[in-house]
């Protein structure tokens, strides 16, 4: 560090090592003696002040010019700003799937069917006033349709309450209540008829002669079946004339098989029908049994006596007991959904003629006082005239 002060020296005397540099407070150190020529340290004076000679620049020691860059000033030399990234757009809510036109045919041809119940109910909001002579009006025509003492009150109550918080004052705007009330009432029956939890699903399906047992089965089947589950059907209906042969028929129809005994004992075919099923791998078995009235004791045991075979066949079987009840009958119905569930311990319900009767109210009696799940309706002798059912669309269709 001390090279500054040696530029006169003779050019070949090499730069010495400099010396330690003396800690603050301590003494100068002495000159360095003559010991050799070509050292200039003798003629060098003790550094004065250690602390400030220690500070002195030393040019063999001096760094090369920083960069120009490094000293230009920040606001001179201002970076080119990155670029802003362009938000992504927000994402455009999926529309809602529009109906398919097989569920808007199936809407139409339900509005249709349930005309005849819901013309006297509609007929009550062409007025102009919101009194009591119009709930009074109301309850006549739920009754009417079968709906039921307790569900027309818990109905009536319901709509009350909707129109005051609304503070509606256009019948109907009371209509449009009315529907959203029945909804409500109904919506514990919707279920899906769940397949393929069991290797075959065993569905049992009972109900009393002339319900349309035999035809829903045949409509069942082709709904299944469109939806590739394959099908057995099991000819158990051994009491009545011909039914082992209107089955058959629905089996060649929908390409299916079936098991059937002539005057076979109806426990016996539905236990081979089980058997063969697993053994076919099939997916379903559709257990079609003979039609009893709740009232009839001993047939009533019978079906009993079936379901406890089914369940030698398969232990966990049956996985299904329906009922098909006939929407003509109206309080009827309630009652033979309460005797055969009592029996059977039903796991759903199949409504069907709803399109020849003014009585379709009855299920929301069935709503109310028993709420076993409806799995389909039907409104028709078509095969697509048996379809799953919706509580805001039977309410909208009951009330358009």
């Amino acid at each position: 560090m001390f090279s500054f002060f040696r530029k006169k020296t003779a050019p070949a005397a090499p730069t010495p090592v400099p010396e330690p540099t003396a800690a603050p407070g301590a003494e100068p150190a002495p000159p360095t003696p003559p010991a050799a020529p070509s050292v200039a340290a003798p003629a060098l004076a003790p550094s004065p002040a250690p602390v400030a000679a220690a500070t002195e620049p030393t040019p063999a020691a001096t760094p090369e010019p920083a960069p120009v860059v490094a000293v230009i000033p920040a606001a001179a030399a201002a970076p080119t700003p990155a670029p802003v990234p362009t938000p992504e757009p927000a994402p455009t809510p999926a529309p809602e799937p529009a109906a398919a036109p097989e569920r808007k045919g199936w809407l139409a041809r339900l509005s249709a069917g349930l005309r005849k119940t819901g013309s006297s109910i509609t007929g009550v909001f062409t007025g102009t006033r919101i009194d009591d002579a119009l709930y009074e009006e109301l309850e006549d025509a739920l009754l009417m349709a079968d709906t039921g003492v307790k569900a027309t009150q818990q109905l009536l109550e319901a709509l009350k309450r909707r129109v005051k918080e609304t503070k509606a004052t256009d019948p109907a705007a009371v209509k449009t209540l009315l529907a959203d009330c029945l909804t409500e009432l109904l919506v514990p029956l919707e279920k899906s008829l769940a397949i393929g939890a069991h290797q075959p699903t065993v569905i049992m399906v009972a109900g009393v002669n002339g319900a349309g047992k035999t035809t829903s089965i045949g409509k069942l089947t082709k709904h299944l079946a469109d939806h590739g589950e394959s099908v057995l059907l099991a000819a158990a209906d051994t009491f009545r004339a011909a039914a082992r042969e209107q089955l058959g028929v629905w089996a060649t129809r929908n390409t299916v098989e079936i098991v059937s005994q002539e005057g076979g004992d109806p426990a016996a075919v539905s236990f081979d029908a089980v058997s063969a099923g697993k053994a076919r791998g099939k997916d379903v078995v559709l257990v079609d049994t003979a039609g009893r009235l709740p009232t009839q004791l001993h047939l009533m045991q019978e079906l009993q006596k079936i379901k406890r075979v089914i369940t030698k066949a398969d232990a966990s079987a049956p996985h299904e007991v329906l009922l098909v009840i006939d929407g003509n009958t109206g309080q009827n119905a309630l009652a033979q959904v309460k005797a055969f569930d009592d029996a059977l311990q039903l796991t759903g319900l199949i409504v069907t003629k709803l399109d020849g009767t003014a009585k379709g109210g009855v299920l929301a009696a069935i709503a109310q006082e028993r709420p076993v799940p409806v799995y389909f309706i039907g409104v028709g002798e078509k095969v697509q005239d048996l379809e799953t059912f919706s509580a805001r669309e039977f309410a909208q269709a009951l009330l358009a």
